[in-house]
């Protein structure tokens, strides 16, 4: 099949005179490769499951919505093909109701290839119908964040356009389930929020990232004053700048994915792109910072992969999203694939 399809490309090239005498032997080393289009598929950029019926799991996709499987992966229905965007950057399911979900649309891992999206939508009834709650102009959301018992509570990074500056970019606060936002962190015209997580011992304290960055035609410029970490204790109405503490990188920073680890309240994981990108772990909710790991691949691509996780019951056990899925045992210390693509 290959190598008809070859053939047949170079038949519309060079004239079917030449084909008649070409032989086909010599293009069998050659393989089919994609040339487009720019706007690729199959990126799942979120997940959420049910805790309590681990069956039924949401997958939001780069440029295809969102799919929902009520056995295990086993077979998936489209349940957001009829809202006017399709590319979807965060999902955030309620923990105390499984049909809750909130979706901040816009893929915020910004290659060249990425697409727009349109706000933060909510169903209430597990997708089969759909509201639209703002921030429209916010083109791209890499996370949102639930109040674990106030429903109507929630936070969102919002990464903002990647070809131009202003729009709706930074950290929003709602209070009353989307109908009013609140803009309570924002750090200049090209800089968006970038990672959001809330301790899970205190629903008061919340991690955020900026992340200062724009993409031309030409170029993609990642870091500068705009980019940094920071903590709110009081439910992120006022916000404390962190990339000051001892153990953090000097110099401008890049983008800055979080992690806590729900087992060992305090822990907080940083990695951290600079001039000498480096895993970060505080154990006291980030006053200080230790260097874990300074490899020169710890923060691989970190404007396309720049997600960490830490297991629920294993405060040292990380898993790191990047070219493989990659896991520490250490705390980061050292990581060996744990997908890759021999997997795929």
């Amino acid at each position: 099949m290959t190598r008809s399809l070859i053939l047949c490309a170079t038949l519309a090239a060079f004239g079917a005179s030449w084909a008649a005498a070409a032989d086909p032997d010599l293009l069998g080393g050659l393989k089919a490769r994609s040339i487009g289009p720019a706007a690729m598929s199959g990126r799942v950029t979120a997940i959420e499951a049910d805790p309590a019926n681990p069956d039924l799991v949401y997958v939001g996709a780069a440029s295809s919505g969102i799919w929902k499987s009520t056995n295990g992966g086993l077979t998936w229905t489209a349940i957001f093909a009829e809202q006017p965007v399709h590319s979807i950057g965060a999902m955030a399911l309620n923990p105390n109701n499984p049909e809750d979900l909130w979706v901040g649309t816009g893929e915020a891992n910004v290659r060249n290839s990425v697409s727009v999206g349109g706000g933060v939508w909510r169903t209430r009834d597990g997708g089969e119908t759909w509201q639209f709650l703002g921030l429209a102009q916010s083109e791209r959301i890499h996370r949102v964040v639930l109040h674990p018992t106030q429903p109507d509570t929630a936070w969102v990074a919002a990464s903002g356009p990647l070809w131009s500056a202003g729009g709706e970019r930074g950290i929003y606060k709602t209070v009353d389930g989307g109908k009013q936002w609140t803009r309570v962190l924002e750090t200049g015209p090209r800089t968006g929020g970038s990672d959001l997580v809330i301790d899970p011992n205190n629903p008061e304290r919340l991690y955020a990232t900026t992340w200062e960055h724009q993409r031309s035609a030409h170029r993609f410029e990642s870091g500068g004053p705009g980019s940094g970490l920071w903590r709110s204790v009081d439910g992120g109405d006022t916000w404390t700048r962190l990339d000051g503490a001892p153990g953090m990188p000097k110099g401008p920073l890049g983008r800055i994915a979080l992690a806590m680890a729900p087992a060992e309240p305090g822990w907080l994981y940083a990695l951290v792109e600079a001039k000498d990108s480096v895993l970060l772990k505080s154990s006291d909710g980030g006053n200080r910072f230790e260097v874990v790991n300074k490899a020169v691949n710890v923060h691989p691509r970190p404007f396309y992969f720049s997600d960490l996780r830490v297991d629920p019951t294993r405060p040292d056990r990380l898993y790191r999203l990047g070219v493989t899925a990659d896991v520490s045992d250490d705390g980061g210390k050292s990581f060996a694939t744990w997908i890759g693509w021999d997997d795929l």
